[in-house]
């Protein structure tokens, strides 16, 4: 009797460029709503577990991105009519209109614009910087205003530009409550979840 041998199939590379190229059609160029969806959950989890990562290691914080959800620090038409406003607070502490020009962002930031922080050996007055306080899940998003030696710890003192005084915490934020400071502003950008976060509150 003749034995028959059998023969293994093997997979042609085709199909498999063909079913790759199916998916990429169906992730990037189709138009149906589970394309979409996919899509979202995908930038998703790029951003959360590989981009922010990323960033939080090159920027040495663990909150390289903020978006800003107040209006604590926005001002009031040009420099000059912010201070008109705020100015006296200022001036009582000896800080004058010419110092504060000097400052970075000296022109306000805006709610909804998303903050890149990047962590820091030494905050210095006038720094934007982030910081968290007891009770609080979201972090704050103030100015420097002073810098102040206990002994051998250093104390910051920081106030919103837009509010008219500082919050009860402002006057003692010690370097360990700190995540970073502000370099860079992506203006508004961060209303994209700001809306749907406003939405459902």
């Amino acid at each position: 009797m003749e034995e028959k041998i059998g023969i293994k199939k093997t997979e042609n590379p085709r199909e498999s460029k063909n079913i790759f190229r199916e998916i990429w059609d169906f992730l990037w160029n189709s138009n149906s709503i589970w394309s979409w969806i996919i899509d979202i959950i995908l930038v998703f989890l790029l951003v959360k577990f590989v981009i922010f990562p990323l960033c939080a290691l090159a920027l040495a914080t663990p909150l390289p991105f903020v978006i800003i959800e107040s209006q604590s620090m926005e001002h009031e038409g040009t420099i000059d009519q912010w201070f008109a406003l705020h100015g006296s607070w200022y001036t009582e502490r000896n800080i004058t209109l010419e110092e504060i020009e000097k400052w970075p962002w000296s022109s306000g930031l805006y709610k909804g614009d998303i903050i890149i922080v990047k962590g820091a050996k030494d905050y210095s007055k006038g720094d934007v910087i982030i910081f968290y306080v007891a009770g609080q899940k979201t972090p704050i998003i103030h100015r420097v205003i002073n810098v102040n030696t206990d002994g051998t710890e250093i104390i910051f003192s920081t106030k919103g530009d837009r509010n008219d005084g500082q919050l009860p915490y402002e006057p003692e934020i010690h370097k360990e409550q700190i995540v970073g400071k502000a370099i860079a502003q992506i203006p508004r950008v961060g209303w994209i979840k700001l809306f749907f976060v406003e939405l459902f509150r």
